[in-house]
């Protein structure tokens, strides 16, 4: 399960609410979605890192995996920033094998090759300074939709990076499934860090039809997914419903129809969880 942006919902970034991920929900994932814009890191770096500490903590303390998330549309304007963070985050966790590093979470429609890659190889260089081998997932244009388009010139020299694929279910279908199957068999290693249930708006109805389409897809594929989000705000893409506080995350009774629909497929899962 994926977090909310950091600076609008920080009253689930912290131990109760990844102890619930993992005990009531079967995950054995959490992503923090570290805000950069818009009131986030740019502005308020000390309050912003400390949060990602706090589900990092808890993470490790429950022994499941943690995407340590750069949650930011327009990273390529934030490089010197976004390589300050995760040289923080890799000297202080690199050693930590549940940590995965995702260094832009969604850039919009600028180039690969001339923008984006170039912004992944400075920031992986800086986290691969201390952590020499957790996986680090780099985003793809169009929203990190056209991993294709990362699959035709790929990052080399490299090891463990895998590319970030996001897709909402009542809007991406078919066609996203096929630019998804060209880059696979170009053997490009993919990793969703964030779908959703519904439209990509957030809202509209739970798509269960396409929803089902892509779980199966992607686990035939042997693909991970993590879904958006942990958060209490009334949209359709939300897990709960407004007022759920973190001691209330493991309580069905606070799930949306997106929220509940998901937990079932993890609760159907061998997901590799104990409590």
């Amino acid at each position: 399960m994926s977090l909310f942006w950091s600076q609008w919902m920080p009253q689930f970034y912290n131990q109760a609410t990844i102890n619930a991920l993992k005990c009531s929900w079967n995950s054995n994932a959490v992503r923090a979605a570290m805000g950069v814009e818009m009131g986030g890191y740019l502005d308020n770096p000390n309050a912003e890192i400390q949060k990602v500490y706090a589900v990092i903590d808890a993470a490790i303390a429950a022994e499941i995996y943690v995407i340590v998330d750069w949650h930011d549309h327009n990273a390529q304007y934030h490089q010197s920033q976004a390589i300050e963070f995760f040289t923080n985050i890799s000297k202080k966790y690199g050693s930590y094998s549940n940590i995965i590093y995702e260094t832009f979470n969604e850039p919009l429609q600028v180039s690969w090759s001339n923008v984006l890659k170039p912004y992944h190889e400075a920031v992986i260089q800086a986290i691969r300074a201390n952590d020499p081998s957790n996986i680090i997932v780099v985003g793809t244009p169009n929203w990190s939709q056209y991993v294709d388009e990362a699959a035709n010139d790929p990052i080399t020299g490299q090891t463990n990076i895998a590319y970030t694929l996001h897709y909402y279910a009542g809007t991406h279908k078919q066609d996203l499934r096929d630019r998804v199957t060209t880059a696979i068999n170009k053997n490009l290693p993919i990793l969703v860090t964030e779908y959703g249930t519904v439209n990509a708006n957030g809202d509209g109805a739970v798509d269960t039809n396409e929803s089902n389409l892509w779980w199966n897809f992607l686990d035939q594929n042997k693909i991970g997914y993590v879904n958006w989000a942990i958060e209490d705000k009334s949209e359709s893409a939300a897990a709960l419903i407004p007022g759920t506080i973190a001691s209330q995350v493991g309580d069905d009774s606070k799930l949306t129809t997106s929220g509940s629909f998901v937990k079932n497929k993890l609760k159907s899962q061998n997901n590799g969880v104990s409590c």
